[in-house]
């Protein structure tokens, strides 16, 4: 708020100035109106039909794992579409009862302050005012669920804690994450205090929202309550990791697609079919409202270090569910690393670094974003295009829909085996293949040919 003031201050003295040309006040007070929106950059209903996000992992991102090191990189992100930047935790770690020789960025030990391994808060205000600076909303990620074992609360108040029979403080149960302490949200004090430092990086670091972990493990009345308060403050984009219908009900705009993405893994290793596809997306209309968004992915920071890379959980098939991810209603993610054809398993609990070489998917990213910013029909927000799922010869192997808005229509047809298929589909038209530029002509009964997991994103004329 102090700097919008300080902005509005600043154009009064440039209309004042009776010696300044006009021209010159003009531009002086366009720039000024351009920073404060810069520094605003509002949450919006738009942003959610046509974005990409990005799930920053700052420790490993580079080899100097630092705020400063990704901060160089995010016009880059700019340019693959990407429109939400997902950061991983940036607290101070605990490193009582921690794991590895690092610990786990989920076992915080301060909610308002910067762990040091990734800089200061100067470099992370950085990193906001480049993020704003682009277009790009920043998203924190929020640990309620527990905290580490040197949180000021342990000492402070105890009460704030989940406590065995014996009377002693644990970590949740039914998990094998010792390094944290179990937070016990019967206590009204501890919501409150949880609430203050949400409000915190709203308000006094810009940020736009957040990314809650293990939400479905947090009470529901929680969230609707501490999204009510902080939408107060300005509209925030709030993203769970969880897949309950309830949590979108009020408090979070976008879930996890989990079984979304469990359907894509079981497919690639041919364990399931096109129809366990179709069934995922009645299962969507069915648990979810029309304004609720899932999140696509083929990784995240927890598959890649817990559950394998995407070419050892999908193989040859990595390119099309990526496309997939695009075409299909909801929002796509990018895990960091996935950009530059990562494949290996990053350490989660040491310093690992991703190598930025690019190669094939860098420039799918790249055409991929570009067509999911800009074509309405594949919006997937709370006003989301259509989905209409197209019948073909072969529907046990070949998934095809469409996907129309506003007069706009995509069509996705793909060979979802490991073997070459030929096939006719009951729709026809003009068309323009996305990725390759060609123009295809199809009639009803015309035969498709498509290689072992080939796809194709058609543009209808």
């Amino acid at each position: 708020m102090k700097k919008i003031i300080f902005c509005l201050a600043l154009a009064g003295a440039v209309f004042s100035c009776g010696k300044t040309k006009k021209e010159e006040t003009v531009a002086k007070v366009e720039t000024v109106i351009e920073e404060v929106s810069k520094e605003l950059l509002p949450v919006s209903g738009t942003m959610m039909e046509n974005a990409v996000i990005y799930e920053a992992n700052i420790r490993q991102y580079s080899e100097e794992g630092s705020f400063k090191a990704f901060t160089k990189d995010i016009p880059i992100l700019k340019n693959l579409g990407v429109k939400v930047l997902w950061v991983m935790p940036i607290y101070p770690i605990s490193t009582t009862k921690s794991k590895g020789s690092l610990g786990s960025y989920y076992a915080i030990s301060d909610y308002t302050k910067v762990n040091p391994e990734f800089g200061t808060i100067e470099d992370f205000r950085e990193l906001v005012k480049t993020a704003h600076d682009n277009g790009i909303y920043v998203v924190l990620d929020w640990v309620a669920n527990h905290t580490g074992w040197d949180h000021v609360w342990l000492k402070e108040h105890p009460e704030f804690y989940t406590k065995d029979d014996k009377g002693e403080i644990t970590h949740t149960v039914g998990t094998d994450w010792t390094d944290v302490a179990d937070l016990n949200y019967d206590n009204e004090n501890m919501r409150k205090e949880m609430l203050d430092a949400m409000k915190y990086w709203v308000t006094e670091e810009g940020v736009d929202g957040f990314r809650c972990d293990v939400a479905g493990m947090v009470p529901v009345d929680f969230w609707d309550t501490t999204a009510s308060e902080l939408k107060k403050i300005k509209p925030v984009f709030m993203l769970a990791e969880g897949w309950e219908p309830e949590l979108m009900e009020n408090a979070f705009d976008m879930g996890y697609g989990w079984d979304t993405h469990h359907v894509m893994n079981h497919i690639a290793k041919g364990e399931n079919t096109v129809a366990d596809w179709d069934k995922r997306m009645i299962q969507i209309d069915s648990m979810y409202a029309t304004d609720d968004i899932l999140m696509n992915f083929t990784s995240n920071h927890d598959e890649n270090s817990w559950n394998g890379t995407v070419q050892e959980r999908m193989g040859d098939s990595k390119e099309l569910f990526a496309a997939l991810s695009y075409v299909a209603p909801g929002m796509p993610l990018i895990y960091s690393g996935q950009e530059y054809d990562m494949d290996k398993r990053l350490l989660f609990f040491e310093k690992d670094t991703i190598i930025k070489k690019k190669g094939v998917f860098f420039p799918l990213y790249e055409k991929l974003g570009k067509l999911k910013n800009e074509n309405p029909a594949l919006h997937g927000g709370k006003n989301a295009a259509s989905y209409d799922r197209i019948k073909t010869s072969a529907d046990d192997k070949v998934l095809m829909f469409k996907r129309e808005k506003e007069s706009n229509k995509v069509v996705f047809v793909a060979n979802m085996t490991k073997e070459s298929v030929k096939f006719t589909a009951d729709y026809d038209g003009k068309f323009k293949d996305y990725l390759s530029g060609e123009y295809i002509d199809r009639s009803k009964g015309t035969e498709y040919e498509l290689n072992p997991w080939q796809y194709m994103i058609l543009i209808q004329e």
